[in-house]
């Protein structure tokens, strides 16, 4: 094993640890997850959501479409989308959430059950698939022949989880297995840290440490979208957006929240996430 495949090793051990402890879990189910998260899934992210869905054909909306979510965590996002839809009368045929932790994906589970109706439940799955191999791992885990799964999902999003595939140097991987699992004209969202952001908390933190800790890769905006511009998608939009922590607590949204409109108009480069919409050609 070469040292290059021996740190990727260690970085993906370090990283399952982590997400499968307790306290990292708690991040990312709807209960305990705070206020920033549940105001953007009300907002900004369904906002967003809604937008890129109309970019899809109107046919593929009126006889339902087919979701999943890569990196979904502890499935809150995913719940929270096939619930604003359901609101909305748009028809969801199906939606997958996938995750590298087991742990996760327990508890997106069992989630699932607490939050959507048994109707909704019956078109909702999740499995442990690796961001980087979600058609081989997926198939594998859904017992579905990957020739199945190619030009099968209308919608894939990913929200803080793609700069782990960049930090792994396996962000094509990535890009190509979101192109194959896209029907034509099929849509793409991901949304992820903006590295010209200076206030992120784990590097406020790890600025404070004597003996600094190694953190995760995060892109520019360019290097998010380049991927999936290789791949083979047409990128119909790529910004940076959003001022909220998803930590953030009741006062610190309700403040960020005020601020917005101002340090949109001085410095929107420099908010806390990178936003890529991409669309794959007919």
């Amino acid at each position: 094993m070469t040292s290059t495949e021996t740190n990727t090793s260690l970085r993906t051990d370090a990283f399952l640890r982590q997400y499968t402890s307790q306290d990292e879990i708690l991040k990312y189910t709807k209960a305990t997850a705070g206020c920033g998260i549940s105001y953007l899934l009300d907002h900004d992210y369904k906002a967003l959501y809604l937008e890129a869905l109309t970019l899809l054909p109107q046919q593929t909306r009126e006889r339902g479409i087919r979701i999943l979510e890569f990196g979904c965590g502890g499935g809150m996002n995913l719940l929270h989308l096939v619930s604003v839809l359901n609101s909305k009368g748009i028809q969801v045929a199906g939606a997958v959430g996938t995750d590298f932790s087991p742990a996760m994906i327990e508890t997106a589970t069992r989630e699932a059950k607490n939050y959507l109706r048994e109707q909704n439940l019956q078109r909702l799955e999740f499995y442990v698939a690796k961001n980087e191999s979600l058609i081989s791992d997926l198939s594998a885990s859904a017992g579905i022949e990957r020739s199945s799964l190619r030009n099968s999902f209308h919608f894939i999003v990913g929200v803080n989880t793609v700069r782990y595939c960049h930090d792994a140097k396996k962000e094509m991987d990535n890009a190509r297995d979101i192109f194959d699992l896209l029907v034509p004209e099929g849509v793409c969202v991901i949304i992820d840290m903006n590295n010209r952001f200076p206030f992120f908390r784990s590097d406020l933190r790890n600025m404070l440490r004597w003996e600094k800790q190694q953190q995760c890769y995060v892109p520019s905006l360019e290097e998010y979208a380049a991927p999936f511009v290789e791949a083979g998608f047409e990128v119909l939009r790529r910004e940076h957006f959003c001022w909220i922590p998803h930590s953030a607590g009741r006062l610190k949204c309700r403040l960020f929240r005020g601020l917005s409109p101002l340090l949109n108009a001085v410095a929107q480069s420099r908010a806390m996430r990178s936003l890529v919409i991409s669309r794959k050609p007919r």
